[in-house]
């Protein structure tokens, strides 16, 4: 089975396997992490998602298998009670429709294996960000080239239902080759569970809609939305652990601005929009992808593809503003997604075109990152995500 496999080591060949999955990472006195890897399977040699443990002393990552015969499953969501996770199909011709698809699967307690529940169609052409809303009745999903937002019931088993919430955007911007039309880039839910706010880098707007967790609704909030200077393309979104403020990564302009929140009102107001890349630096062929603050809410880090670098800052924490801190390279080529683990001593760098997964440890007074030396090949890594586990003795 696994000859096929340039990824995975001889050692592993020798691991029993469960349908399509290895299974039983080999054990440690340490605690550890089980690290779940989305990936384009579409024109590369990756299977589908890859399940890697990672030491959290240490940050050493080692494979352990991967769940087969998932078309393109580029961004992943885990159930808050990590007993299921989620990943949409990012492709445009879903059963003959022009649509893209979300897939469930069961998480084996023991050994992190995952087992295909059900899909369903998103109703939109390449899906490719997800959330499961923090009372796990609902999964909401982007769709990029759709245009489009959607809500997914849950049931207990952890399997889809159809669609009940379909929002279809509309508009454009100013550059004619990425915002002709409406691109939904991602879809995040406020700390509350009761708005929605989908980065659209189409039309350069944070779209917000109210949430409503008892039937899955979206619905547009009074105020309906936060404007990006044109040609920003917000891409990625993310909330300060205070909930007090937001971020935005704009792939275009290669900038992150830095909001206030209501949570009452479900509103923004700019505090600041910052450069993610030294000043003097091309635009052409540069871009920027994933957002993240740090666990403690003292920093915040930036994907940059082209310089291929992480852009480093300090949050204020009074004002919410940003301070740049430096650029770290992320050890490959288009690092199109990076994830903090949750103690936040580690992040974990997906660099898509040069298959490799790099380990940093994160200094915890500065916000500097050092390279650990660890790093491991992925095919055509996305999306990462943890879910914390202990050893047993």
């Amino acid at each position: 089975m696994f000859s096929s496999h340039p990824f995975l080591t001889a050692t592993l060949l020798l691991l029993p396997l469960i349908g399509s999955t290895v299974v039983s990472p080999p054990k440690s006195a340490a605690a550890e992490y089980r690290v779940y890897v989305g990936t384009y399977t579409r024109g590369s040699d990756s299977q589908g998602i890859y399940q890697l443990s990672m030491d959290s002393q240490t940050g050493k990552l080692s494979l352990v298998g991967v769940t087969e015969n998932v078309e393109n499953p580029s961004f992943l969501a885990i159930h808050p009670n990590q007993k299921f996770l989620y990943a949409v199909n990012e492709t445009r011709d879903f059963q003959g429709q022009k649509s893209g698809a979300v897939s469930s699967f069961t998480i084996d307690p023991q050994t992190g294996n995952l087992t295909f529940l059900n899909q369903q169609s998103t109703r939109g052409g390449d899906p490719c960000h997800l959330v499961v809303d923090a009372t796990g009745k609902y999964v909401l999903v982007a769709n990029y080239g759709g245009g489009n937002i959607c809500s997914l019931p849950l049931l207990k088993n952890g399997s889809l239902k159809e669609i009940t919430s379909f929002v279809q955007h509309s508009g454009s911007s100013v550059n004619p080759a990425r915002q002709k039309a409406p691109h939904a880039h991602s879809i995040n839910l406020d700390p509350q569970n009761q708005h929605a706010i989908v980065a659209d880098l189409g039309i350069d707007q944070l779209r917000i809609y109210q949430f409503n967790a008892e039937d899955g609704s979206l619905a547009p909030n009074p105020v309906p939305g936060f404007k990006l200077p044109p040609g920003a393309g917000p891409r990625h979104f993310t909330f300060h652990p205070t909930g007090k403020w937001g971020y935005v990564i704009n792939e275009l302009n290669l900038t992150v601005t830095a909001m206030n929140y209501d949570a009452i009102t479900g509103t923004f107001e700019e505090i600041q929009t910052i450069t993610t890349v030294p000043p003097g630096t091309d635009f052409k062929g540069n871009s920027t992808a994933e957002v993240q603050v740090h666990p403690s809410g003292k920093f915040l880090y930036g994907s940059n593809r082209g310089p291929n670098t992480l852009a480093m800052y300090r949050i204020d924490q009074q004002t919410g503003k940003l301070t740049s801190i430096g650029f770290q390279p992320t050890g490959g080529a288009m690092p199109r997604n990076f994830k903090i683990d949750p103690s936040g001593s580690f992040l974990l760098a997906a660099n898509q075109n040069t298959n490799n997964i790099v380990v940093f440890r994160i200094d915890q007074k500065t916000g500097l990152l050092q390279p650990t030396g660890h790093e491991i090949q992925v095919p055509k890594p996305v999306c990462i995500k943890f879910i914390p586990i202990t050893a047993t003795p």
